[in-house]
């Protein structure tokens, strides 16, 4: 348990007497944990507010006052364990490896159980039947006992404290029908329903297994994105003296001592050098950005080509970096409101059908006074309106969409995004490594001599900046060989050839202020005087034209919001044609937009790569990055499409709506299906055996279904371009009315 003292330390102190502190509560699994965690902290003294976010399974209470509230208590009180966030971190996950294990005996269980069962069902001689349940009784309860306990230990934990959870009545119903069955065994008894049992676990273990890893990947996003803060620095001290200091150390106006190649630890202001930064982090910007004294620089940003000395602006936990790991945060707990609408759904399902079980119990008891007969019935009501087929309606679905998905390139990280795709009526874009390759590109080397073009492409094989590649690339034939040459950062390249010093870079510089005004671009010069100037623009994405028409067509409103230039993002949205676009935006003023968009009641994606986009990828309804894209944009999205063409956004927009059709037909399917059995079931008209086949079948006509999402692609034509189509996608609402 935490020491008070601990807890304070450990406390971000808000001003005023206000205190943060965030707690990790592993054991929060469902809905209603959330509200338990929530009352059971608000009820302390001096608790302002308590917020569980789910997914990190971390719970942030705000308090007041000069005693620490006992907050660990009171999460075991409500049968919770807690710790300090940070305070026990472990590479591996423990619970997704009890949740696999679990889940291979409760298969490996129910299939063996399940093929004894058919030969019973086949009509066996009695021997051989009391034989078969014996076997079967004798695989069900060990794998009862390990599969099961992963609900047992929950349900105990909730019933030992007053409370019950969604895994109360599942524990109920599996432990009956085994119990009975043992009975029924043990008596010589026709029939038994081991299967049933642990078919129950299997699946109830497959949906809890598929949403552990879903949130586990919303964490490892902010985990990746808050590695990218170097965990010490390099501190100039008032004596000269040179220390070494961890990263959380580091006071604002501290000088602190930047190579190239490293990645700045805290926000701060240059003092002194030269250099530019790959500030893709903070601005998504396609060139690197040109730093000297004076200039501000944030948390997380890479130094490429000079040394720096900063003063420290801020501390490591107000830096930047930190901001953008708290919007990720901030905009995934408010995105588990679609998990809490799903999980108070199924937590009401559960007990509606167990209360309909234990009164059907009731009634035949008092009918008939034989009491196998009556818990016989009930059990059967228990197994066949159990929600196999409910569960199924959108998992199913949700696989045959994303095998079809990964046929087209793109693949499927969060199945909840394809309902939450569907829904979508606006994307936004990122521009650059997005809309564009972020690679660009002369324009006008068909305007440049020869001779001129080979010379500034063997100054520009001396560099590795992105217009310098550019440039080299034009070159033909092998150039102007033993060029000793020369980069100045932020600047450009310099080198001597036949007595003349030529300068490849911005014209400011090269030209040595001499008709600067006239040249803003990047520029050949010998000498100072002007012998070439370059055009460049960025290479757009494969299809993005194509795309952008499709998805107009499909309806959807569409808009650019990038960290670059206004007129590189103005030229990008013109050749696309669309209107609507936004340039020189933070991390912080997108996703502000993504909220005003939602304010209006537009349910958005958002299609970006940059490590600057993670927040934005995060807060959108949706969001959709290429393969190419960082390492915490992939992770923080619920597509990755990997070809290189843009095509992915309208293919799967296409698919998730055929997807979200077929989820509605399937909860028609399921539902239908228990408003038919239960009645049945509860005049006792079927039998646990017949009640489990009824089952097994409405898993089958669930899955069946499901399984018209598969088909081959076609094509089709849009806005004179070839767009590739699958064939049973429904029409857009534009072609719907046509």
């Amino acid at each position: 348990m935490s020491h008070p003292d601990e807890i304070r330390l450990a406390s971000r102190d808000l001003g005023g007497g206000r205190f943060q502190t965030d707690l990790s509560v592993p054991g929060a699994r469902c809905a209603a944990c959330i509200g338990k965690i929530e009352k059971g902290l608000g009820q302390l003294p001096g608790v302002e507010a308590a917020r569980m976010n789910l997914t990190a399974r971390r719970v942030s209470v705000t308090w007041r006052g000069d005693e620490v509230p006992d907050m660990v208590a009171a999460l075991e009180g409500v049968g919770f364990q807690s710790h300090l966030t940070g305070a026990q971190q472990d590479d591996k996950d423990p619970e997704l490896s009890r949740l696999v294990r679990a889940l291979c005996v409760a298969g490996f269980g129910a299939m063996n159980i399940m093929m004894l069962s058919v030969s019973v069902w086949s009509g066996a001689d009695p021997q051989t039947r009391q034989a078969f349940h014996w076997i079967s009784a004798a695989i069900a309860l060990p794998c009862l006992i390990y599969s099961g306990r992963i609900f047992f230990q929950s349900a105990w934990s909730a019933l030992r404290h007053g409370q019950t959870n969604m895994d109360v009545p599942i524990s109920i119903g599996v432990i009956l029908a085994f119990g009975l069955s043992l009975f029924d065994t043990i008596g010589g008894g026709e029939h038994a329903y081991f299967d049933a049992s642990i078919s129950l676990l299997f699946f109830l273990l497959i949906g809890r297994t598929l949403d552990h890893m879903m949130r586990d990947r919303a964490r490892t996003a902010v985990a990746g994105l808050a590695r990218l803060a170097p965990r010490g620095a390099t501190v100039l001290q008032e004596d000269g003296r040179r220390e070494h200091l961890p990263v959380d150390q580091i006071e604002p106006g501290m000088k602190v001592l930047l190579a190239a190649g490293d990645r700045v630890p805290v926000d701060g202001v240059v003092l002194e050098g030269l250099s530019e930064l790959d500030c893709a982090l903070a601005t998504g910007e396609s060139e690197p950005r040109r730093v000297e004294a004076g200039s501000p620089v944030q948390a997380g940003v890479l130094n490429l080509t000079g040394p720096l000395i900063l003063a420290a602006t801020a501390r490591a936990r107000d830096s930047f970096l930190s901001e953008m790991v708290a919007l990720m945060q901030a905009a995934e707990g408010g995105r588990a409101t679609y998990r809490r609408i799903a999980d108070r759904a199924s937590a009401l399902y559960a007990p509606v059908v167990h209360t309909a079980a234990f009164a059907t119990f009731l009634g035949w008891m008092l009918a008939s006074g034989d009491w196998h007969r009556a818990i016989t019935v009930a059990i059967a009501v228990l197994i066949i309106t159990c929600p196999c087929a409910l569960g199924l309606a959108v998992p199913m679905v949700q696989v045959m969409a994303a095998s079809r998905l990964f046929r087209a390139g793109v693949m499927v990280k969060d199945g909840g995004g394809l309902e939450r795709l569907a829904a979508i009526d606006t994307v936004v874009f990122d521009k650059t490594g997005t809309l564009t390759l972020g690679r660009p590109r002369v324009v006008n080397a068909t305007e440049i001599s020869a001779e001129h073009l080979a010379l500034a492409s063997s100054l520009a094989r001396g560099s590795n900046h992105p217009v310098a590649r550019a440039i080299a690339d034009e070159g033909q034939g092998p150039g102007h060989a033993g060029l000793q040459v020369v980069e100045h950062p932020g600047l450009g390249l310099e080198a001597r050839h036949g007595g003349h010093l030529y300068r490849l870079g911005r014209a400011t510089w090269a030209l040595d202020g001499r008709g600067a005004s006239a040249s803003v671009g990047t520029v050949l010069a010998r000498d100072g005087h002007l012998l070439a100037e370059f055009t460049l623009e960025d290479t757009l994405r494969p299809q993005a034209r194509e795309a952008v028409a499709e998805l107009k067509a499909l309806g959807v409103r569409l808009l650019i919001l990038s960290g670059d230039t206004p007129d590189a993002v103005a030229g990008v949205a013109e050749r696309l044609g669309i209107a609507d676009h936004g340039a020189g935006l933070y991390p912080a003023d997108k996703v502000a937009r993504l909220s005003a968009l939602a304010a209006e009641g537009r349910k958005v994606l958002m299609v970006g790569d940059g490590l600057n986009d993670a927040p934005a990828l995060v807060a959108a309804h949706v969001s959709m990055a290429p393969g190419e894209a960082a390492d915490i944009g992939r992770n923080a999205a619920d597509f990755v499409f990997l070809h290189k063409g843009l095509e992915a956004v309208p293919t799967s927009l296409r698919t998730a709506r055929r997807a979200g059709q077929l989820v509605k037909q399937n909860f028609a399917l399921a539902i239908g299906y228990n408003l038919i059995a239960l009645p049945v079931a509860v005049a006792g008209l079927v039998t646990p055996l017949i009640a489990a086949l009824a089952m097994s079948l409405s898993s089958i006509i669930v899955v069946a279904n499901a399984m018209r999402l598969r088909g081959a692609p076609t094509v089709r034509q849009t806005a004179g371009k070839s767009i590739q189509r699958r064939a049973d996608m429904p029409a857009s609402p534009v072609e719907a009315t046509a």
